[in-house]
Order: C-alpha cells, then sequence, then structure tokens
C-alpha cells in the first residue's frame, strides 16, 4: 500500500542538495571531486559569534524560546532594517525561524489560497516552485535569460500579472545568477506594481551582504509598497553561518502573526543558543563581512576570466552571490564517443563524470539550457576546476 501524500509525490527533490549527495559519495569511492554545486561560504562562523553561542550555553539558555525568537534579536534585526536598509519595522513585525528558508515557506503558506497566482522570475532558487506547490498555489514563471541579465522588464512583470496574480516572488542578489537589481529597475517594477494593491511581494535578500555592486536596494525602500512587503533574510550567507539556521521574516504585523500562528504548530521557536550566537553577528563588529565579500569579489573576477576560454558559453557579469549561471546551449548535440550531450542536465553529468567537476542543472532553476557553478570555494579550486572543465568540454565534437 501506498502512504506517501499526493502533496509530497508531487515535489521535486532539491536538486542542489542531491548534485551534492553525488559529490559525496564519488569522494566517498576516492575521486577527487571539485564540488562547485553548494551555495555555502566555505568560510567558518566568525569568533566572536562562537564565543557569544558558548556564553549562551554557560548561561544556560538550553529551554524552548518564543515561537517569533526571542526579543532582544528580533530589536537587533529591526536595528539591523533601520540601520542598513532604511526601512522601519517593529519587533512585533519580525518572526525568527530555522532558516530562512522555513520563512520563505511560512510566508507562502500564510498568504496564498489555492489556485493564487505566484509570479517567479526565472531563472529561480530550485525551492520556490516547489514551495508554491506546497501553498497550493498557482506557479507563473516569468523568464529572463542571460542577454537580459537574467532580470524581469516591467512590461514583462505586468504581463504577468492576472485577476488570479497574489505575490511575486523577488531575489537580489539572485541564486542562481547573481544579477543584482538596481534602484531605478526596482522602482520600474514597483510603478507596476502600486497600481495592483492585491499583490503581496515577497523579497529574498539572504544575499544581500554578498554583493559587488555600491550598494544593494530593496524593493522595501519604496514606502508606497511597504504595507505588503514581506522581507527575508537571514546570518546563513554572511556570517558563514549555513549551519546554525536562523533566518527571519519581516512584514505587515497581521501576516507576522499569521507566521506565528504557524510556526507555533511546526517547529516552535528556533534554537536558543543560535539565536544568541544571531544577536551576536548583528550586535557585533562587520569587519568580518567586509573580509568575505572581498573574498568572493575576488573569485568572481577569477572565475569570469576563466569561463570567457571556455568556447560555447555565454555568461553575465554576477554582481553579487556567489555564482556562475552560464548559458550551455552550444553543447547540446555535441557528442564524446558513443556520449551524446542531449541537454544541459547531460552536460552537467558528464562534466561531473569526465571532469569530476559538480555543478547542478539549469533546468532546477526553470532554465534549462544552463548551469551553475558555485564558486564559495578556493581560487585553487576555481582554478582546477575550470581548467577541467575547459579540457572535458574541448573534447565534445
Amino acid at each position: 500500500m501506498d502512504f506517501v501524500s499526493e502533496r509530497i509525490k508531487s515535489l521535486a527533490a532539491s536538486a542542489t542538495l542531491a548534485m551534492s549527495q553525488k559529490s559525496a559519495e564519488l569522494r566517498a569511492r576516492g575521486v577527487d571531486v571539485i564540488n562547485m554545486s553548494v551555495g555555502e561560504p566555505d568560510f567558518d562562523t566568525p569568533d566572536f559569534i562562537k564565543e557569544a553561542a558558548k556564553k549562551a550555553i554557560d548561561e544556560n539558555y538550553s529551554r524552548y524560546s518564543p515561537v517569533a525568537g526571542y526579543l532582544s534579536l528580533r530589536e537587533a534585526i529591526a536595528d539591523k532594517l533601520s540601520r542598513e536598509n532604511g526601512v522601519s519595522f517593529a519587533p512585533s513585525q519580525i518572526v525568527v525561524g530555522n532558516g530562512a528558508k522555513q520563512e520563505l515557506c511560512n510566508a507562502l503558506l500564510a498568504t496564498v489560497n489555492p489556485g493564487d497566482e505566484v509570479i517567479i522570475p526565472v531563472p529561480a532558487w530550485v525551492s520556490y516552485v516547489e514551495m508554491v506547490k506546497l501553498a497550493e498555489g498557482k506557479v507563473v514563471t516569468v523568464h529572463a535569460g542571460v542577454e537580459q541579465d537574467f532580470k524581469i522588464t516591467p512590461a514583462q512583470l505586468e504581463a504577468a500579472i492576472t485577476p488570479r496574480s497574489r505575490m511575486i516572488m523577488l531575489n537580489s542578489p539572485s541564486n542562481p545568477t547573481g544579477s543584482v537589481y538596481t534602484y531605478d529597475e526596482l522602482k520600474g517594477l514597483a510603478e507596476v506594481l502600486k497600481k495592483y494593491p492585491g499583490i503581496l511581494i515577497l523579497a529574498d535578500e539572504i544575499y544581500e551582504h554578498i554583493n559587488f555592486t555600491d550598494k544593494v536596494h530593496s524593493i522595501a525602500e519604496f514606502e508606497y509598497l511597504r504595507d505588503r512587503i514581506i522581507l527575508v533574510n537571514g546570518v546563513s550567507k554572511a556570517y558563514a553561518m549555513t549551519g546554525w539556521r536562523i533566518g527571519y521574516l519581516a512584514a505587515p504585523e497581521a501576516i507576522a502573526k499569521a507566521v506565528t500562528k504557524l510556526q507555533g504548530q511546526s517547529t516552535s521557536g528556533a534554537s536558543s543558543i543560535a539565536q544568541k550566537a544571531a544577536e551576536a553577528a548583528y550586535r557585533g563588529p562587520q569587519q568580518c563581512v567586509e573580509d568575505m565579500r572581498k573574498a568572493f569579489e575576488r573569485r568572481r573576477d577569477l572565475i569570469v576570466e576563466l569561463a570567457k576560454e571556455i568556447p560555447g558559453w555565454k555568461c553575465n557579469h554576477p554582481r553579487g552571490a556567489f555564482y556562475l549561471f552560464p548559458e550551455v546551449k552550444g553543447y547540446i548535440g555535441k557528442r564524446a564517443g558513443d556520449r551524446v550531450i542531449e541537454s544541459s542536465g547531460d552536460y552537467v553529468m558528464y562534466l561531473l563524470e569526465e571532469a569530476h567537476v559538480a555543478a547542478v542543472d539549469g533546468e532546477a532553476f526553470c532554465a534549462p539550457g544552463y548551469m551553475r557553478l558555485s564558486y564559495a570555494t578556493s581560487d585553487s579550486n576555481i582554478r582546477e576546476a575550470m581548467r577541467r572543465i575547459a579540457e572535458a568540454s574541448a573534447k565534445l565534437k
């Protein structure tokens, strides 16, 4: 008898996690795989944050935390949003959860009704579509390719809006493309959304601090949208705290309360120790964030230069995050011996087996014909991986 629900059957497995698992399996067999599939900083959590966690243990922060998070952490987040983003949220409008991923899912479950349309600019992170499915919403994708730096236009947004539109999900800096919307580009989208007061804006800003522009702008800067904007962020990327699992949502109070109700019936409050560490991250010195950002920018420059040497790739110039998302359609139809590359997925598997470099197929991001490489790894790994990719690609005729 089949006991698995149709809800779960309809979900796709995470392609990024699946490729990371394949890499680990090959490594366990002694294969020297360079894993460029995982979206995780390769730095250690800064010492002052770890010390705060140790102190929390010594001070017996070992009991259930409030469902929405400690007030002191929510106050630190509110101060961060005011200081860095110029937007005002009260602590009562902030919910802390088990990573930004949980808060994205919570936001959808708390606001989307069955059949509601959720507009997703693509390429998009692998979990967005699946989260909308969980909420029983209908996904409406808006495609932007490498020729437009993977950013949708106001005209494209307007064309996607229907009477069933409930939400748009925005991600800047972007996973998987590294694209960053400028202030003027966001203003263009905001002016369209201004005409449709029934549409919520879910802004995923987890890569905010990994940017190579003068300033990353937020859609929340447009005051006339503030009463329907849901900001999601966290400590994972900026502070190299992926395993600590602390993210947050800042939203209109009614939505924050709805998310708290949902979280109270699912996970309850996030880890007490991790919350105190996150509080230290937001309250403490920020030089560690800038040091990591500079390292990622150097790696960005390196991988972009090396990518130019691979015939058949088309790349943008990423302005944030730590991903390169080349168009690889030029290799579809080519072969090496009896092996024919019939899709970008075939090309990615060929690179894993032939070059021992793990990447992620663009189809997982709703962009077949592309692939994602994470450069959250050492300069030497980047150089060697790109050498291997170039060598293996040259064998395809």
